[in-house]
This record gives C-alpha cells, sequence and structure tokens, in this order.
C-alpha cells in the first residue's frame, strides 16, 4: 500500500515538475539562444533576448555587436558595429540552423553565410559561461 501511495505521488509530481520547466524556459525568439556562451576558440558571445549580442575574438582580436532573428530553429545574424574593419564578405548576414540539447550547450550548422571568420567561429560548440 505505501508504495503504491508513492508511486501516484511520483507520477503526479514529475508530469508537474515537467510542465513547469517547458513553461519558463523561453523556446522561440532570440530568448531561447540568450546567455553568455564560448567556445574552443576561446571567442565569448553574448546574445540578450530583445535580439542584440557581443561577441569578443581572440583570432583575429576583435569585437562584434548585431543583432540576431529567430524563426523556428534558424537564426541570422547580422553584424552592426565591429571594433576593427569587417572583410568585405561579412557585411551580409548569416543564416545557420541551431540546437540546444541541454541549456548549458548550443551548436550551429551553416545554413548560408560568406563570412569565413564567423562561419569558423560559430560551426563551433558552444557552452554557457
Amino acid at each position: 500500500m505505501k508504495i503504491q501511495k508513492s508511486l501516484q505521488i511520483i507520477f503526479t509530481a514529475v508530469p508537474i515538475a515537467l510542465l513547469t520547466a517547458c513553461a519558463t524556459a523561453p523556446t522561440s525568439g532570440p530568448a531561447a539562444l540568450a546567455g553568455t556562451w564560448t567556445n574552443s576558440l576561446r571567442t565569448v558571445w553574448t546574445i540578450n533576448a530583445d535580439g542584440t549580442f557581443h561577441v569578443t575574438a581572440t583570432k583575429p582580436k576583435t569585437e562584434i555587436w548585431g543583432t540576431c532573428t529567430v524563426a523556428g530553429d534558424t537564426v541570422t545574424i547580422q553584424e552592426t558595429r565591429r571594433s576593427t574593419a569587417a572583410p568585405k564578405s561579412c557585411k551580409g548576414p548569416g543564416v545557420y540552423k541551431f540546437s540546444q540539447p541541454d541549456q548549458n550547450t548550443l551548436s550551429f550548422v551553416l545554413v548560408s553565410d560568406t563570412c569565413k571568420p564567423r562561419i569558423r567561429n560559430v560551426t563551433q560548440p558552444w557552452h554557457r559561461k
């Protein structure tokens, strides 16, 4: 009898906890990617819930500001300003598919982009800082 009561409590509490977690985690728009992330190239990428971002890169050493828009699992990245001259190929947007297997890991797959330094950085695995 005690085991049956324990199972009832578990089977009631677990779905409630899962629903609560899903309701509080942002799943769409730039808020889904919000946070400060780092990759193996020591690039630090801060994505804000309002769709703006700031990148500090070490190779090449530069700071980049811009915007990102999210539609489903696709993000479009557009630089708006940088601390160094932008390569000609980096003036347009980059489009990537993203996945977030857990809250501390983020990965991107190239859809279209002509900016080689951005491709090299964005397609690295990202970890929450």
